[in-house]
Formats: C-alpha cells, sequence, structure tokens
C-alpha cells in the first residue's frame, strides 16, 4: 500500500525588505517598553563625584527604583511624588532643590520631618541623641557661614541630606533641606563601576565616557568587579 503523499503549501518566502522592515518594528516597540519603563519605574544613574564614598564611588553605575516615591511621565521632564518616604539613613536620589535644572544628587536621609538635627563633637544628634554612623568618611563638622543654623529643625515633608563623605559633600549643612516633592528614588543595585577619570561622568562629556566605557572593554581591570550587583 503505497502512502499517500501530502502536499503542503509552499511557505511565502519573505524578501530582505520585508524582514527589515519587520526588524525595525519589533525594535521600535523593544525600545518604547524600554524607554516607559526607564521613565515611569526605574531608570540608570551614574556617580559623578566622590560625596557619597566609600559607600558610592566615582564610575558606580546604578538602577535607581521611583516604585512609590516618584512617577516619571515618559518623553517629557514632568514627574509625580507617591506614597513612599525614606527611611533614616536610607540612601535617596534627588532633585536639587536649589537648582532643579542641575543633575540629580545622591545623598543619604539623615533628619525626618519634625527631627531636630545638630552637629557637634564630630558627629550628628538627632533628637538630642548621637546618631550611629558606621558608613561615614571622616568627620561630621559643622559648616562656618553656612545659611542653615543649626541646632536645625526639619520643617513637614521635607529630608535632612548628607553625604557619606562628610568633608566632601555639599549637602543640607549648606542649602537646607530636601522637600519630599524633590524625590524620586532610592538605589537598588550596582550593575557596573568603572575606574576612570571623574571628567568621563560630568554631564555632556560623551567622548570621555565612550572612551571610558572603551577603557573598560580593553583593559578589564579598569572594572571594579567586586561592586558588581551590589544590592541596597
Amino acid at each position: 500500500m503505497k502512502a499517500e503523499k501530502v502536499q503542503t503549501k509552499p511557505q511565502e518566502k519573505l524578501t530582505m525588505e520585508q524582514k527589515v522592515r519587520r526588524e525595525i518594528i519589533a525594535w521600535f516597540w523593544v525600545g518604547l517598553v524600554f524607554l516607559l519603563i526607564n521613565g515611569a519605574i526605574g531608570q540608570a544613574r551614574v556617580i559623578p563625584s566622590g560625596s557619597m564614598e566609600n559607600t558610592l564611588l566615582i564610575g558606580d553605575h546604578l538602577i535607581m527604583s521611583r516604585v512609590g516615591y516618584d512617577a516619571g511621565i515618559p518623553f517629557t521632564n514632568l514627574h509625580v511624588p507617591l506614597w513612599r518616604n525614606p527611611r533614616r539613613q536610607q540612601i535617596i536620589i534627588f532633585k536639587p532643590p536649589f537648582d532643579p535644572t542641575q543633575p540629580d544628587y545622591v545623598k543619604r536621609a539623615i533628619g525626618l520631618p519634625g527631627d531636630t538635627v545638630d552637629i557637634h563633637d564630630g558627629a550628628v544628634w538627632i533628637n538630642g541623641q548621637k546618631l550611629l554612623e558606621d558608613y561615614t568618611l571622616g568627620k561630621t563638622e559643622r559648616i562656618e557661614n553656612s545659611d542653615v543654623k543649626l541646632p536645625y529643625q526639619v520643617p513637614a515633608n521635607c529630608f535632612f541630606a548628607m553625604g557619606d563623605n562628610r568633608q566632601n559633600s555639599y549637602d543640607s549643612r549648606f542649602w537646607g533641606c530636601v522637600p519630599r516633592n524633590d524625590i524620586i528614588g532610592t538605589p537598588v543595585l550596582i550593575y557596573m563601576s568603572l575606574n576612570a577619570s571623574p571628567e568621563a561622568w560630568q554631564p555632556g562629556q560623551i567622548g570621555e565616557r565612550f572612551l571610558a566605557y572603551l577603557n573598560g572593554v580593553i583593559h578589564p581591570s579598569t572594572v571594579r568587579w567586586r561592586r558588581l550587583f551590589h544590592i541596597f
């Protein structure tokens, strides 16, 4: 008994033009989803200065979570504050209240709304109690000739923020508290860390930054491997 031959309909062969068009459309949707997630849920940040050493180093690349803190509106600079407030000593990312056009700042929330913050004997005192800090670099000192007078009572819906590198941090000791509406998120992960020139991480230094990444590929020793995937 002879097996019947089953005729199959020949599949349409895609032309090169069709393949390219489908590939472009697919990547368009991938890019669109990425932009929506990147703007509304999380974003990437790079540390350009040493104000948070040794917790965060220059060249650390962070994934920031906005969940509960802020909802960014894609394709705009607009954002909507949400319900979540930072805990004491939690690292926060915020728009500088004295100049929102500057790049975002990364500091640590030290004083909460209603707290009385004071600095003496090389330490921070909250409501008369010395704050235990095992993450700081250098002594904590008052800033002379500052508009912020200590003791300082933190207003409602505001946070007193300081960098961990206390002698090299432009923070609330200089310009006052951070309004809750300016806080946009908190770091959750270091996904890359490169030992490169600090200039590479400054705004607008596209060429320097490209060379830093290229150097990381050519010379893997410039990658701080032990810092990768550190979770906060």
